[in-house]
């Protein structure tokens, strides 16, 4: 007897690309990396406020008229030369990885290590931008007596240097090769009531204090949530043993971080992290914390920065 097709739809596949980062804790976090199209637009909006503050200063010059004519592109181009690399470098290093374009459209910069987004890594990632396309294109624009072949060999450094995040799989550029950077869609802020609402046994046995709560956001909030709402039942005996060591690995992590004196049976692991995610998601929220300024367990060193 034939089997008839299934005739049920299928779920769409989502079309992202996804990458995978090997954090200290030792336990493999999963991210959408950001599109192009989303890159685009979020350094679109980015070139018009800067477009827009340097419009701004151009035009009180022109109307105390200490510039005229001529002037006035040349000024344009070295202000935007100016304020573009410390603005980029500013916002990234303050919004650990974003920009108000990345921002805007849901992206972010990590590290490739994925420990802390640097300084230097922010750095190094926003002036090879500069040499990449702003300042070739900016003096293919305003260079009137730039020859035939000159301009062709900027337009080519440009078309290709824009066309390396297509050639990659972590969709990089230059800058982001070197800097050992690249570009995620940041997850939305899905932290469901479920995990709060579920009674967990042996959750009562652990009590967390301020200082025990003080050290993750809602980066690692998110992050712990994916891996509680597992469905163990659905797992093979292997994948259950690999998502049993992934919760040791990652309980382990915590009570070291946070400095958690009592000891835990790996029966209870489970549990103990059930009761301080519920913990540690009141206390953010009730610190109006949740979603804005704590985005991750590197808060402290941004507010230190800033």
């Amino acid at each position: 007897m034939s089997r008839k097709p299934d005739s049920r739809k299928r779920p769409p596949v989502p079309k992202t690309r996804m990458t995978e980062i090997l954090p200290p804790e030792g336990v493999p976090i999963r991210f959408d990396l950001a599109g192009l199209g989303g890159r685009f637009g979020a350094q679109l909006v980015d070139i018009l406020l800067s477009l827009l503050v340097v419009s701004l200063f151009i035009f009180v010059l022109s109307a105390a008229d200490v510039i005229t004519g001529e002037g006035v592109i040349a000024i344009l181009a070295l202000s935007m030369f100016l304020l573009r690399a410390p603005y980029y470098i500013t916002t990234e290093i303050l919004w650990n990885g974003q920009t108000l374009g990345k921002r805007l459209l849901g992206l972010r910069v990590v590290s490739g290590d994925g420990r802390a987004l640097s300084p230097h890594a922010i750095t190094v990632r926003n002036l090879m931008k500069e040499f990449e396309v702003f300042v070739p294109g900016t003096y293919l624009l305003i260079a009137s007596n730039l020859g035939i072949v000159p301009g062709l060999i900027l337009l080519v450094w440009i078309i290709a240097l824009l066309l390396i995040p297509l050639f990659n799989k972590r969709r990089q550029r230059l800058g982001d090769i070197i800097a050992n950077t690249y570009v995620i869609s940041v997850p939305r802020p899905v932290l469901l009531p479920d995990l709060t609402r579920q009674p967990t046994p042996a959750a009562g046995q652990f009590t967390f204090l301020p200082h025990h709560l003080d050290h993750y956001g809602r980066f690692e909030l998110q992050t712990l949530e994916q891996l509680l709402q597992v469905r163990t039942g659905t797992l093979n005996a292997a994948a259950r043993r690999q998502h049993d060591l992934n919760l040791r690995r990652v309980s382990d992590a915590i009570v070291a971080r946070i400095g958690f004196e009592e000891n835990i049976p790996e029966a209870d692991t489970d549990a103990f992290l059930r009761a301080f995610y519920r913990t540690q998601r009141a206390y953010l929220e009730n610190r109006k914390l949740f979603g804005d300024t704590r985005e991750d367990k590197f808060h402290n060193r941004s507010e230190t920065r800033a």
